[in-house]
């Protein structure tokens, strides 16, 4: 009877493991959303996680201050952002690099792959200076992924 008990409880622990995912899970709304754009030349960014709430923009170029009255990023839209998704042609300048400061200030920022294409929680990345990038993009610009330190790449 100890041998069946024994037995039991590692099957169990067994098809626990296998239950539980070992990755993290993408949200489903950055996922209807890159479906429904896929690479369409852009950048996005929203104030809610999961590529939710408010849509802050939409642009194929850069914008060097997200806080101002110029450019496809404006007003409240700086320091806002929880979740951003890199839609762009893939070659040349092909990533995005978001940016701690206005005027892609290099002390301080986090570089999105476009295989990465999205990231759903900007609270789980750090801008180069250790500052979490949630609530903290004050400006983009496109760069090649040579232009990204190690360690600058978020997902």
């Amino acid at each position: 009877m100890r041998k069946l008990t024994v037995s039991l409880a590692t099957l169990g622990i067994a098809a626990l493991g296998i239950a539980v995912p070992a990755t993290a899970h993408a949200g489903p709304g950055c996922n209807a959303n890159w479906n429904s754009h896929d690479r369409d030349g852009n950048v996005r960014a929203w104030d809610g996680t999961d590529c939710g709430g408010t849509l802050l923009g939409v642009t194929a170029g850069k914008d060097p201050s997200w806080g101002d009255n110029l450019g496809p990023f404006q007003g409240s839209d700086a320091n806002t952002a929880s979740s951003v998704m890199n839609s762009g042609f893939v070659g040349g300048k092909d990533v995005v690099a978001f940016y701690y400061l206005d005027e892609y200030n290099d002390s301080a920022y986090g570089c999105l792959l476009p295989g990465e294409k999205y990231v759903d929680d900007l609270s789980r990345n750090h801008f180069t200076n250790n500052r979490t990038m949630d609530n903290n993009i004050q400006s983009h610009t496109w760069v090649t992924s040579s232009a990204c330190a190690p360690g600058s790449f978020i997902s």
